[in-house]
């Protein structure tokens, strides 16, 4: 890379809703650094300025604009030759991703992300993996809400298990301090339910996706983890649960394989469950689930989604996205569980298999508010922040990497801790 730059970050799609409220979030975390923000129309660059500069009471009128469009990739070559790493919030990525990870990788410059989108993210990783090392860049996705939470809690209860951890089972629970203010506004802008479509849609690329990426299957190492039922109430949360939809489980099976390969070590098995008040709802949000699901498979119905997602989703999106009001109000807890061995019963080779099952158990906690546009756009400057003062420890030289291989020997845990829209982690059992 290039050591002198005209800036340290660019936040690239700044006049999304995504990439105003992280050009809110940089006054504070990346206050020691030259910052500038990018998109292809200057009046919006400018009126998200002055927006997000009231709101934090910061004069933000001299930051550097950059023109940038998806659709002028020279515009995106010289955006990124402009910066030390570019801040990706431009999504759905499955359509305007690779165009700016290609460019950032020709410039040698860094790239993050907040794509939930597993075929975006692994096909990234097949093209690109080997030229972001000869560059010396890295490439990580994932940097929100999916999948930081999952990624750092597994990096935090490795470090506080004193032995080998076989398994993690994670528990989400998100909620609203104040349910009765909250209902009625949506939740969640179009774009990120429009990358849930599209997502779905095409998940069914996933597998040839994987056999190109993974030629070689992974040992099996016991006891395998099993999968709950696929309702049941969880005593670790006392919430009734369902499979998480996510990327999280993808993205951390991608950490694990990564870090087996090249450090040699065990890999962690992996389950995600989100939690309910009652049966009722949970049964309610499975059933929606599967339709959205089965709607999202055919073109007639996968537009209708996109045209009508008020509709659809009961008023939980909308163009607007969700009020500041709701965004202030709501929170998330993800509890973690992870079984395995006191260091006494260490054994002698990654490869080798334990015969008893496991007798150690470690609960700990992830928390954060505003999931979805607070706690994500500190993650994903975050780990902006992490790459540029922390890529001694970070793997090889560069690469296409999920954020649990990227950062698990660096302090990000502690960044994130830093910030009022960051996370806490917590040890809640030790046994």
């Amino acid at each position: 890379m290039a050591t002198e730059r005209q800036l340290d970050v660019i936040i690239f799609g700044a006049s999304g809703f995504t990439g105003k409220y992280t050009v809110y979030e940089a006054v504070s975390v990346l206050k020691d650094l030259r910052w500038g923000i990018a998109g292809r129309n200057r009046e919006k660059l400018q009126k998200v300025l002055t927006e997000m500069g009231g709101k934090a009471k910061k004069d933000l009128s001299q930051t550097p604009i950059i023109i940038a469009d998806v659709n002028d990739e020279a515009s995106l070559l010289d955006m990124a030759k402009s910066c030390r790493i570019v801040v990706n919030t431009a999504g759905p990525y499955r359509f305007y991703g690779e165009k700016v990870v290609r460019a950032c990788i020709e410039a040698g410059t860094h790239h993050v992300d907040v794509s939930g989108e597993p075929q975006f993210m692994e096909s990234m990783q097949l093209k690109y993996n080997e030229r972001a090392k000869e560059r010396g860049v890295y490439v990580v996705s994932a940097c929100g809400f999916d999948s930081i939470p999952t990624e750092m809690g597994i990096v935090f209860v490795e470090k506080n298990f004193d032995g080998v951890v076989n398994s993690v089972e994670t528990f989400l629970v998100n909620g609203a301090k104040d349910v009765d203010a909250s209902s009625g506004s949506a939740g969640l802008n179009t774009g990120t339910w429009e990358s849930a479509v599209h997502s779905l849609a095409h998940s069914g690329e996933l597998s040839a996706l994987r056999r190109q990426l993974y030629p070689d299957r992974m040992p099996k190492f016991y006891p395998i983890l099993k999968q709950r039922p696929l309702i049941f109430r969880s005593t670790e949360v006392d919430k009734v649960c369902l499979p998480f939809p996510g990327s999280d489980r993808s993205v951390a099976m991608r950490s694990q394989r990564f870090l087996y390969e090249n450090d040699k070590k065990r890999p962690i098995q992996m389950h995600a469950y989100i939690g309910f008040p009652s049966y009722i709802m949970a049964i309610v949000v499975a059933l929606l689930a599967t339709i959205f699901g089965v709607m999202t498979k055919f073109e007639f119905t996968r537009n209708l989604l996109l045209k009508y997602p008020s509709f659809f989703s009961a008023g939980f999106v909308s163009r607007s996205g969700p009020s500041e009001a709701r965004m202030e109000r709501t929170f998330f807890k993800m509890t973690m569980k992870a079984t395995g061995w006191p260091n006494s019963q260490r054994l002698a080779e990654c490869t080798d298999q334990y015969k008893e099952p496991p007798t150690k158990t470690l609960m700990v906690k992830v928390s954060g508010p505003n999931p979805g546009y607070g706690s994500t756009c500190v993650a994903l400057l975050s780990t902006a922040v992490t790459i540029l003062r922390e890529s001694s420890k970070m793997p090889s030289t560069g690469g296409v990497l999920p954020p649990g291989a990227a950062f698990s020997k660096t302090s990000l845990i502690s960044e994130l801790e830093k910030h009022e829209h960051g996370m806490k982690f917590e040890i809640l059992a030790n046994k």
